[in-house]
């Protein structure tokens, strides 16, 4: 009996989606639920499982294709697989995983292909025994470790004679083309339009870093020790953002046709670095979190996001986002809004400059930071203000208790 494997319904007003990697093979035995094909669609990528246990028969469909809700993607064979053990499937097929083992995701897929790693061998430490893709990196990382140790044995026989290799061609130049992953093009596509629409305007500020500093530095061991999880910036920043979205709600605002769409509540999009490009989980009544709800909400995405487990739940929404391009090294930046939304808020590094205080030149940890917004909903006036009240906020951060 055959058992029809479809497109399910990947999201609110998410139609269709590109087959990105099948990880089944014609032949191989899989179990009920256990991922067969990953799809991308515009935000995230999507594990398909299988709708019952037997042997994959063949793809309807080949990697790259474009697939909408409902349409098969394969069919699964199910005569006989409960009670015909010889219905195994043939040597190809047995690196497939038992059942129950964990299935990977396309981060660790990408991480264990780039590695050359075997996953057979590699224990992980994931749920339910999931390999992340931090297992495989630290695989890789003894893999090479032997290899160095070996290395002098390996070299003991003579070296071969230096001609028997050719040398490749003096500045030989490549190209390699390679598609663009439906993620990326959305990432363009929905960028572009923020440009071509919005009335895009950027203002800047630095912040002394100084006071958050030292406050991080005083607790944080007592912070991670209560809450199981580190204090880190981004939590200061969301809190100050919130300050600063209450007293100017156009800033947490968008626009509708003719009309602005106010928001009683602040849902903060936090950029996150991924496998397949830059995604912005949202945490959701940000005003409403303490610290370490904040940052246990921020870690819970982090590790979604490297694993490639984000939902499209996670992505949907968002009143204000906060893009933290200081960890990548940057010293200022000039971020694009995340339709609808109306404003993004850009972090930078932190380093030691000469300013004056008190009349003396000091070195201080200071911060460049900037916020872009759409000028058509946004005065200028409220944009600067909004900005200067998160840099009071986090040069005094006891505004942060007192809702000053």
């Amino acid at each position: 009996m055959a058992i029809e494997v479809k497109v399910p319904v990947l999201g609110e007003s998410v139609s269709e989606a590109t087959v990105g990697q099948w990880l089944k093979q014609p032949g191989e035995a899989v179990a009920l639920d256990e991922p067969i094909v990953s799809l991308e669609t515009d935000k995230v990528a999507v594990e398909v499982g299988a709708t019952a246990a037997g042997i994959m028969g063949a793809h309807s469909v080949a990697e790259g294709e474009t697939v909408s809700v409902g349409a098969l993607l394969a069919l699964i064979e199910t005569s006989g697989v409960a009670t015909t053990p010889a219905a195994a499937p043939a040597p190809a097929a047995e690196p497939a995983k038992a059942e129950g083992a964990a299935a990977l995701s396309p981060a660790v897929r990408r991480a264990v292909l780039e590695a050359g790693i075997d996953p057979s061998t590699v224990k992980g430490t994931g749920k339910d025994g999931r390999l992340t893709k931090e297992d495989v990196l630290s695989a890789a990382s003894q893999k090479q470790d032997m290899a160095k140790v070996a290395a002098p044995a390996a070299a003991a026989p003579a070296p071969a004679p230096a001609a028997a290799v050719p040398a490749a061609p003096a500045g030989e130049r490549r190209e390699e083309r390679v598609k663009m992953t439906r993620l990326r093009q959305t990432i363009a596509r929905r960028l572009k339009s923020a440009q071509e629409t919005a009335a895009l305007l950027t203002t800047f500020n630095d912040v002394d870093m100084s006071a958050v500093i030292a406050a991080r530095d005083k607790y944080k061991d007592v912070f991670e020790k209560k809450h199981g999880v580190k204090l880190g910036f981004m939590s200061f920043f969301a809190k100050a953002s919130c300050l600063a979205l209450k007293d100017f709600p156009a800033v947490n605002a968008r626009l509708e046709g003719d009309e602005i769409v106010y928001h009683d509540y602040v849902d903060i999009s936090v950029a996150v670095s991924a496998p397949n490009g830059l995604v912005v989980p949202v945490v959701r009544d940000v005003d409403k979190l303490s610290f370490a709800g904040i940052e246990q909400a921020i870690g819970a995405f982090g590790k979604k996001a490297r694993e490639g487990t984000l939902t499209m739940a996670d992505m949907a929404g968002g009143t204000f986002t906060i893009s933290n391009g200081g960890v990548f090294g940057g010293l200022i930046s000039t971020p694009i809004i995340n339709p609808p939304q109306s404003a993004v808020l850009g972090l930078h590094r932190i380093e030691d400059r000469p300013v004056v205080r008190d009349g003396q030149i000091v070195a201080r940890p200071m911060m460049y930071i900037a916020l872009s917004y759409d000028h058509r909903l946004i005065d200028g006036r409220e944009a600067v203000t909004a900005l200067k009240t998160i840099k009071e906020a986090i040069e005094d951060p006891t505004r942060l208790l007192i809702d000053l």
